[in-house]
């Protein structure tokens, strides 16, 4: 009886040897990864190059010195631009910036908005005066004649003043900073800023300010502050021409008005 046999080596080729079984690269995937990558990247490199640059929103400040801020010019990569990073280095060196973004438009154009802040207030600290805006961000030092249209804040001490931050006092006290900035805050948002003359924060717990001239605005404590301030608009519609004296809005319920 005949027996099949059933043999371990590898089929012979036509030449009578045997056949090699052929092995397949465990390399050969990732390394056309690797240059399809790298070819992705010259490619963008080469096309995607900025060659348009548009400023939107500015007044303080120039298109150049917005630009040049954000440390971008023609023929930088648009793909490897990180927008984020570029305006933290904005914010740090143009102060009256508040808000900002970078929008990429492809081919090669790069879109720059941004919203600035403005002067609102003055504080001194020895001969200097040194300009806020209603968040108490420190502007910087005040240039001839612009402490003019500014409101002075009185009564603090203040402490160092970094360009770009929020005011220090004396005393680090950053509830008294964060009060002020949301005195100055009320006054810009209800349009009062041309008639306040002065804010004085000489008494913390109950800080007034001066009016057109003509009254003395008592405010009491930090609590219900926009309450107090519409109150006193409410009652300076109601007030006469010839009127001066004190508005008490402390209490925070009722207003008072009392004639010099």
């Amino acid at each position: 009886m005949a027996s099949i046999l059933h043999s371990s080596q590898p089929p012979a080729d036509k030449h009578g040897g045997f056949m090699k079984p052929r092995r397949r690269s465990s390399y050969s995937a990732p390394v056309v990864f690797v240059f399809v990558v790298l070819g992705v990247i010259f490619v963008m490199s080469l096309l995607f190059r900025v060659s348009d640059i548009q400023v939107e929103g500015n007044t303080h400040y120039t298109d150049e010195e917005i630009i040049r801020a954000i440390d971008i010019e023609e023929g930088d990569n648009l793909f490897f631009f990180n927008r984020f990073a570029a305006f933290a280095r904005v914010y740090s060196k143009l102060p009256y910036i508040e808000n900002g973004s970078v929008e990429r438009q492809l081919p090669n154009k790069v879109i720059i908005t941004v919203e600035e802040t403005t002067a609102l207030a003055y504080l001194e600290l020895g001969d200097e005066q040194w300009t806020l805006d209603r968040n108490c961000k420190v502007l910087g030092k005040a240039a001839a004649g612009e402490t003019a249209s500014l409101i002075p804040i009185v009564g603090i001490q203040p402490g160092t003043l970094l360009i770009g931050e929020q005011m220090q006092t004396e005393d680090q006290d950053r509830e008294l900073v964060d009060f002020v900035a949301e005195v100055l805050s009320q006054i810009e948002e209800r349009g009062l800023y041309s008639e306040v003359s002065r804010v004085n924060f000489a008494n913390p717990r109950s800080p007034e300010f001066s009016y057109g001239n003509k009254y003395t605005v008592v405010l009491g404590s930090r609590n219900n502050l926009e309450h107090k301030f519409g109150m006193f608009v409410t009652v300076l519609g109601k007030l006469k021409e010839g009127d001066v004296g004190v508005i008490d809005v402390s209490d925070g319920k009722t207003a008072h008005f009392s004639p010099n």
